[in-house]
């Protein structure tokens, strides 16, 4: 007879060890919040919390996992773990782990953010869907394959990385590994992005363009407004008409309906700003902000050309945009005056992901969850994750899952379930089962 499978020498998450480590994670959180220049995180106060437990299981200390610490900023930390196979060429990887949250304000809590709380299923705190519940689970899956040694034909990877709450932030985290090689063996398998949620493959995110829309115009006496280039009106009509150009430009994608996505994609307002000055003061300038979701099936440079040359075009126009009222008007012909629009935007411009649906990673993953949830729906939004466009152009096939919750994603009182992630140990012992029985 032979001995115990894969799945059976895996077995279930040790749910006191887990949250013995998740409570060690999460006591960190006030230190990895990442918000520039403010609040700068030092990942490695999590990652000493990993290596802590993987440790003692590496190859130095005589067990089989090969444990490395990348810095490339002092205190900014990734952990790379690798779980030895008996075929070199055979990996797959759990990436995506990030050991940096967003802020949290104590006062708008509940209960305190920076400290681990359960209450009956509940495992609260900052990190705890985004991303720390992940990274003490996916340390707890290294730590049974470490302590159990399976006899594996393929090697399994883990990857904690740093700075994935702002990717305006270059050379820190995964997009340093990935450029120095060190992820290079990984695009031979599938590689499991573990950072969504709802225990759900994620199969489409979309790409992000912030951007501001700047009215400059005559500050004039409102009771006068015949002698003033309104900035508030030129820039509504304005906006209105670059808003129905990029519509008809970018409309809804047939592939939006195969992946499943809540919305196509979309332009609209989100801030708008003016200096200041006196209620009965037409000013001389405001600026409107906003982004565009894209779905991944636009490229988001040919949006940012055609949204500028929206812009080119008003501008030389400007006469034939709608006006508001009998004394409204964007040129003051005796002056020589015209109303202008300038469009400005972020740098992190950031392109959405459509995984393959036809990879070996999305079937076995799909299956996985299937087993192991009861049912398997596959969705797509066009919210962004940073990162895993850029590793799925370098040629990894990315597949993208998580176990907390997307409701407390960001949220406040943010908190997962003990239960989920129970079950995300399960998908991630039954996919490295699937992948040994492949021939």
């Amino acid at each position: 007879m032979g001995g115990p499978s894969v799945k059976e020498q895996l077995g279930e998450l040790d749910q006191a060890s887990f949250l013995s480590l998740l409570s060690k994670i999460i006591g960190e959180a006030r230190h990895v919040q990442n918000n520039p220049p403010e609040l700068i995180p030092k990942e490695d106060r999590v990652a000493r919390h990993v290596l802590e437990v993987l440790s003692p299981l590496s190859t130095e200390n005589g067990g089989p996992l090969l444990v490395r610490h990348v810095s490339y900023v002092e205190g900014r930390g990734n952990v790379i773990v690798e779980y030895p196979g008996t075929e070199p060429d055979r990996v797959f990887s759990f990436v995506g782990c990030h050991m940096d949250v967003v802020t949290a304000n104590p006062e708008d809590w509940d209960f305190d953010p920076f400290s681990l709380s359960i209450d009956g299923d509940k495992l609260r705190g900052r990190g705890t869907t985004d991303c720390l519940g992940h990274v003490a689970l996916v340390t707890s899956l290294m730590q049974r394959l470490g302590q159990e040694k399976p006899k594996l034909k393929s090697t399994v990877v883990a990857v904690f990385i740093a700075n994935e709450e702002n990717s305006s932030v270059l050379g820190v985290g995964v997009d340093a590994l990935v450029k120095d090689g060190l992820l290079d063996k990984l695009k031979t398998g599938p590689l499991f992005w573990i950072d969504t949620a709802d225990k759900q493959p994620c199969i489409g995110t979309g790409g992000m363009i912030a951007w501001k829309l700047r009215s400059t115009g005559k500050l004039f006496h409102s009771g006068l407004p015949h002698k003033a280039v309104n900035p508030l009106e030129l820039a509504m009509e304005a906006f209105k008409e670059i808003q129905l150009r990029f519509y008809r430009d970018f409309p809804p994608h047939p592939q939006e309906k195969v992946y499943g996505f809540a919305t196509p994609s979309t332009m609209k307002p989100t801030q708008w700003s003016y200096p200041g000055g006196g209620i009965n003061q037409i000013p001389a300038e405001c600026t409107i902000s906003g982004d565009v979701r894209l779905t991944p099936f636009y490229d988001t440079t040919d949006v940012v050309k055609r949204l500028q040359e929206y812009v080119d075009d008003i501008n030389k126009n400007i006469e034939k945009l709608d006006t508001r009222g009998p004394v409204s008007k964007y040129v003051l012909p005796d002056e020589n005056l015209r109303g202008r629009l300038t469009m400005t935007f972020d740098e992190a411009i950031m392109s959405g992901v459509a995984c393959d649906l036809n990879s070996r990673g999305f079937h076995v993953l799909c299956k996985a969850t299937e087993e192991v949830v009861g049912h398997v729906k596959p969705y797509s939004i066009t919210g962004s994750l940073p990162l895993i466009r850029e590793l799925q152009d370098e040629g990894f096939d990315v597949q993208t899952a998580g176990y907390g919750l997307m409701a407390t994603y960001h949220a406040k009182n943010e908190y997962c379930l003990l239960s989920d992630m129970c079950q995300g140990f399960q998908v991630f012992t039954n996919i490295i089962t699937q992948l040994e029985d492949d021939n």
